[in-house]
């Protein structure tokens, strides 16, 4: 007698949310399948895990492998392959890299570049590009704003980012591009980074990457090209990310007005609206990044066998009712607050005090400098990006 074939796992993501909308069943889900089956849209099915401290014991564990989730026939959400990276290391070799990084990007690093940010943030609001509205936000101020910085910092010096800038769209795309032109967008921002290590060797600098360069020749850590693809992942990392996110959490505000108008009255609460924004934006457009489980692991009471795929979903988990009172709600008053949005475990977010410095400093400067800031079409008109890694507006018209 045939057996009947068990039905396939439904498709993940489970539909196109619009706009900033976070997927509808995870709020069942968390209630009654922590942990579930789903097919992603390329090599097959995987766990899909979406409470907060299930999500977070499976960021943290080391049975979870990022490495193996990127070998050949792993389910993964990508047609084209996952170029390697810090993000794709596991430990031994992620901690060392992961220390030569920390040494070269701390906290007093950053601490240090704030002013430079505001003077950045200053003046992209005085230049020709934003005088005269209405003004697209995206490319007047937020992308220059998070360009700039970035650069500056690492070390990159920002009159090339034509040379990689419009590579980055192809790097991060999902279906917008074909594999082919992502690969060799890939090969092309790699090529430029790896020059750079050798450029910093002929002349160094005081900059991340010149420190970056320097800890590494005394270690003998990395080849140039590994450290160039370093390079290029906080570049990437630093400039769509932080763009993206900025060009967000306006429009939030700006369809939200009686809390815009409660942080220009009191713009000293911004940094804790910083920290809540970032719960609240479902940034990735897929939900987390996948793992592979490297020996079998018990999983919100189900087991997990080795080989297989886990989905850790950091946009439900940032909803789980249990850690966030109202977590549909956006309270900018929040706290504590405890988001994943940095991500949690080995592989937290680099680059996470830089990013928050932007965010504060370019919100706080844009709403006290441009008070009178409104969007300059119906929020249904404003359009969003399509075939992204990361979701944003396309482009946000503003007037003021």
């Amino acid at each position: 007698m045939t057996r009947p074939h068990a039905p396939q796992a439904p498709a993940y993501p489970f539909r196109a949310c619009p706009e900033l909308h976070v997927e509808p069943e995870y709020a069942r889900l968390r209630r009654e399948e922590p942990i579930t089956r789903v097919t992603l849209p390329y090599g097959g099915e995987a766990w899909l895990v979406t409470r907060y401290d299930d999500v977070r014991f499976v960021l943290s564990d080391s049975r979870f492998s990022r490495a193996d989730s990127i070998r050949p026939g792993a389910p993964r959400f990508f047609e084209q392959p996952v170029a390697d990276g810090l993000g794709y290391l596991d430990p031994p070799e992620h901690t060392a890299v992961r220390r030569l990084l920390n040494r070269a990007f701390t906290a007093r690093r950053v601490q240090a570049f704030r002013p430079r940010v505001q003077q950045i943030a200053e003046a992209l609001l005085e230049s020709p590009e934003c005088s005269t509205p209405p003004v697209d936000l995206a490319t007047a101020y937020a992308q220059p704003l998070a360009g700039r910085v970035v650069c500056e910092f690492v070390g990159v010096p920002y009159e090339d980012s034509e040379k990689f800038a419009p590579f980055f769209d192809a790097v991060v795309s999902t279906t917008a591009f074909t594999p082919d032109q992502i690969q060799a967008a890939v090969v092309g921002v790699q090529r430029y980074f790896t020059d750079l290590v050798a450029a910093e060797r002929r002349d160094p600098s005081d900059t991340f990457f010149g420190e970056l360069v320097r800890q590494n020749g005394q270690e003998g850590t990395l080849d140039d090209e590994t450290l160039g693809n370093l390079g290029f992942g906080v570049v990437i990392a630093g400039y769509e990310t932080t763009s993206s996110q900025l060009c967000n959490f306006t429009y939030l505000l700006l369809t939200r007005p009686e809390r815009l108008r409660a942080l220009q009255a009191e713009p000293d609460r911004i940094p804790d609206a910083v920290e809540e924004l970032l719960r609240y934006v479902p940034m990735l457009s897929y939900g987390g990044n996948p793992v592979r489980a490297t020996q079998d692991v018990t999983v919100a009471g189900r087991l997990v066998r080795a080989g297989e795929t886990v989905v850790p979903s950091n946009n439900a988990a940032n909803r789980d009712e249990q850690v966030f009172a109202g977590p549909d709600e956006l309270d900018l008053t929040r706290r504590p607050n405890a988001h994943l949005a940095f991500h949690h475990g080995p592989h937290f977010c680099l680059g996470s005090q830089l990013a928050r410095a932007e965010l504060q400093i370019g919100l706080r400067t844009l709403l006290e400098r441009r008070p009178s800031l409104a969007l300059d079409v119906p929020p249904e008109q404003v359009a969003w990006k399509q075939g992204s890694v990361l979701r944003a507006p396309a482009a946000l018209p503003v007037r003021w």
